[in-house]
């Protein structure tokens, strides 16, 4: 298997730490969208997919108000999963199956991208992001025009094996399996990736800043304030992050674990940062 680690979005909210390659400055925070491009023996395999090619191009119509103006998304075409997998001399259809963290809009607007592949996710979250009546955040995490093409969707129940402690684990695909990872959303998962004898650990938006995965964990202020104004079940998200802790304190030989938004963790696995 070969793997890829992709930046499918790029944003910038006020108030936080903007990291270049020659260091780091406070200003605004620089986020991005962390994908996994993965090449099987069966075809191409994304995990998570960013925002999409319509994201960029009508973002008024896609991307809710609220959270453009929270997010502050850079929206660059070039960014997205599918002119990255074009470039790489790939099609849309060579992209077999998508496996979702979760469906926050930062997270599934590129499956319309990808209309042929199989979406793989929690069960409870693809209940929750398509149920009618949505209120609160779910109104504007969850746009019903992500998912108009009708996506061949993989729900997967959250019950299973154990996977370094982790209880509900169901493989998705050769060597890929969901890690339940709640709190930040109502089924938000991690994805595991198994390369070799080590694994990858995508966690989502389990943790924003890298730093909370320290034995003594720090996130900056904006941070902190968009994990607690996106999440669904603090005591569920704390106690996940935690566990993660653990899993890096006492298995970071065996699991490389990253997030979704960090720029940094990013560019180490991209080699751009030693």
């Amino acid at each position: 298997m070969k793997v890829h680690h992709l930046n499918c979005g790029t944003m910038r909210p006020f108030g936080g730490r903007l990291v270049t390659g020659r260091g780091s400055c406070f200003g605004t925070a620089e986020l991005v969208c962390h994908v996994l491009l993965l090449e099987t023996d069966d075809g191409l395999t994304l995990v998570d997919s960013g925002m999409g090619v319509d994201d960029v191009r009508t973002p008024d119509e896609t991307l809710a108000r609220a959270w453009r103006l929270l997010s502050r998304p850079v929206l660059d075409e070039r960014e997205t999963a599918l002119r990255q997998v074009e470039a790489l001399g790939f099609t849309a259809a060579d992209v077999r199956r998508v496996v979702l963290t979760h469906l926050d809009l930062d997270h599934g607007g590129g499956l319309r991208d990808f209309p042929r592949a199989e979406v793989h996710v929690s069960a409870e979250e693809l209940a929750a992001a398509t149920r009618p009546g949505k209120s609160g955040n779910d109104r504007f995490r969850y746009p019903d025009g992500q998912w108009r093409h009708g996506p061949r969707w993989v729900p997967h129940e959250t019950t299973g094996e154990t996977w370094f402690g982790f209880s509900g684990v169901r493989e998705v695909g050769p060597d890929v399996l969901l890690v339940p990872l709640f709190g930040h959303t109502h089924g938000h998962t991690g994805v595991a990736v198994r390369t070799g004898d080590r694994w990858l650990l995508h966690a989502g938006d389990s943790y924003f800043h890298h730093a909370e995965l320290r034995p003594q964990p720090h996130c900056p202020p904006v941070l902190t304030y968009m994990q607690k104004r996106m999440e669904v079940r603090r005591e569920l998200r704390l106690a996940n992050q935690e566990r993660l802790r653990e899993l890096v304190r006492d298995h970071g030989d065996e699991v490389d674990v990253f997030s979704a938004h960090d720029a940094t963790e990013l560019r180490r696995r991209q080699g751009v940062l030693a």
